[in-house]
């Protein structure tokens, strides 16, 4: 028995990095995956893995989550091909960073449009299914980002967009509660993601991790084994949480 037998997971972002890795591991442990990304070589080798070890996902892309029609449209989709959703997990997103005193209003825009309000698009129009189940879970992607500034990195969309994840989720889990649906996001540190690794050296590797308590850069199955816990029936009493995965990073003050 796998901690998912039987539940359909819609998952965003499934093109690399943490999408990929959840969409393996929830394809592992039982689940109907249906994953999309704006990557279409990218999700089209998700599917490959997902299947090649014995999983079911169903792949769309391109599909650009920040239009609103576009996400309803997969959502549907999603929902109509295994007569229902049981898990969202919103983990797609992307952003621009530039300081305050240079950031454009077209990067502004598209901060907000790509890390805060494609989670709304995709979350109402999954609402329905979720509440036709009987319940369910949801997952959204914040960032440590929308917890504390940054001295090098300039995140004010960022960190705004992202902090607006985390206030949308305790909203939503008040209005969820009563319906079982649990509302809950999990806010990443300094994890290996693709671009993130298009920008790693050995030295530079070797600084950040030392930064970290744990001593070293976070893997995207951190992420996506925590979130196979929020999906799974052994949350049932979590929600309106946001849970902070980096390796002790916000200890340190």
């Amino acid at each position: 028995m796998g901690r998912l037998d039987g539940k359909v997971a819609l998952i965003t972002g499934t093109g690399g990095g943490q999408g990929r890795a959840a969409a393996e591991i929830f394809a592992r442990e039982g689940a109907k995956v249906i994953g999309c990304d704006l990557k279409v070589e990218g999700n089209r080798e998700t599917k490959e893995l997902v299947e090649a070890a014995g999983g079911t996902m169903l792949a769309a892309a391109p599909v650009d989550l920040g239009d609103p029609r576009s996400a309803e449209e997969f959502v549907e989709a999603a929902a109509a091909e295994w007569g229902g959703l049981d898990i969202v997990y919103n983990n797609a997103s992307a952003q621009k960073f530039s300081p305050f005193a240079e950031i454009s209003l077209d990067e502004w825009a598209f901060t907000m449009r790509n890390d805060l309000n494609l989670v709304f698009y995709v979350t109402r129009a999954a609402w329905p299914h979720l509440v036709a189940r009987g319940g369910g879970s949801i997952i959204n992607t914040a960032s440590g980002a929308g917890l504390g500034a940054s001295k090098t990195t300039p995140t004010v969309a960022h960190a705004t967009a992202k902090a607006g994840v985390m206030g949308f989720t305790r909203a939503l889990a008040a209005e969820g509660a009563p319906l079982g649906i649990r509302v809950n996001s999990i806010a990443p540190g300094l994890i290996e993601t693709p671009v993130l690794k298009e920008h790693l050296t050995p030295e530079l590797v070797a600084t950040l991790s030392a930064s970290i308590p744990m001593g070293r850069i976070g893997k995207p199955e951190d992420i996506a084994n925590f979130a196979l816990y929020l999906a799974s029936d052994e949350s049932t009493f979590v929600t309106a949480t946001t849970f902070v995965i980096d390796g002790g990073t916000s200890t340190i003050h």
